[in-house]
């Protein structure tokens, strides 16, 4: 292959083939003569003198390097293709719209169910009260094997319907029922006993028979003398709201907040009535040695 033509010969050449086009232009205008040709001998070629410079043409050749230019033509969107948008991003709005409404939907649920569980669980046993008189009497019965209440704190209207009651089978505790109670604004630490009859009562505290258990949703109803033996309650009338009753199921304790306190006559058993939260009920007589009335300390399980 040949030696490729430098960029000063091309420049060269083009300026030569100006110079000629321009000597044959001003032949034609007449700004040169034309001398005929001679018989001698021709004489010889003179050097091209350089000609002015052709305001319309230029000698100096400017070489550029090419520059690459990427064009992208984008298309101008129509109606039709601003339409789809629009519907897409209508339909993306719903997508996220129906995910947001299913996700507070779930969290709602969660959050119900806890309440579902508590109103599906089974409340704890606490069936109908069905005493006379409250417990706690500090009088022992008139006849052995005849009903726990005195008879001389019975209602006249009532003591037939007394008189008529089975006699209270033993009761056998269970592994949830109540074994001690605690309360530290009295000093009070003493046993919890099945029952509330004359004979558990001198045991310790008793526990009333189908009564809630320690910590379960229901009343339990725990009662003690205030004035023979051990005196354990003696000191309940002290007791405020807030102070605290602990009590025990073996060795679990159960904290309970003294909420409610009042005095009633031994035959308002309705202090003994089921309860939708979980509450103990502290029973004993009043006043002290006089024993009238009862003494009712209520405390809500925290």
């Amino acid at each position: 292959m040949g030696k490729e033509p430098r960029i000063e010969d091309l420049e060269r050449a083009l300026a030569l083939k100006r110079r000629e086009i321009r000597l044959k232009r001003w032949i034609q205008e007449g700004r040169l003569p034309v001398e005929a040709p001679s018989s001698g001998p021709p004489p010889p070629e003179a050097e091209p003198q350089a000609l002015p410079p052709d305001p319309a043409y230029h000698s100096e050749v400017e070489w550029e390097p090419p520059r690459w230019r990427v064009q992208i033509r984008l298309p101008r969107p129509s109606w039709s293709a601003w339409r789809d948008r629009i519907l897409l991003g209508v339909e993306i709005a719903a997508v996220l719209g129906a995910v947001a409404l299913l996700l507070l939907s779930w969290q709602a649920v969660r959050g119900l169910q806890p309440e579902a569980a508590a109103a599906r669980a089974t409340p704890s046993p606490t069936p109908l009260i069905q005493a006379i008189v409250l417990p706690g009497g500090h009088r022992p019965p008139t006849a052995p094997g005849g009903p726990a209440p005195n008879p001389d704190e019975i209602p006249e209207h009532l003591r037939a319907l007394v008189a008529a009651l089975p006699t209270p089978v033993p009761i056998t505790p269970g592994p949830r029922s109540p074994t001690r109670i605690v309360i530290p604004a009295l000093g009070v630490d003493a046993p919890i006993v099945p029952g509330t009859d004359w004979e558990a009562l001198k045991k310790g505290v008793g526990h009333h028979p189908g009564t809630a258990n320690p910590g379960e949703r229901g009343n339990m109803v725990l009662a003690a003398h205030n004035d023979i033996y051990g005196e354990i309650f003696r000191d309940l009338e002290k007791l405020r709201p807030g102070d605290e009753i602990w009590v025990y199921a073996g060795n679990q304790a159960y904290r309970y907040v003294v909420i409610q306190k009042q005095i009633v006559l031994p035959t308002q058993v309705e202090v003994m009535a089921p309860t939708r939260e979980p509450v103990v009920t502290l029973i004993t007589c009043y006043p002290y040695l006089v024993d009238t009335h009862r003494l009712v300390v209520v405390g809500e399980l925290r």
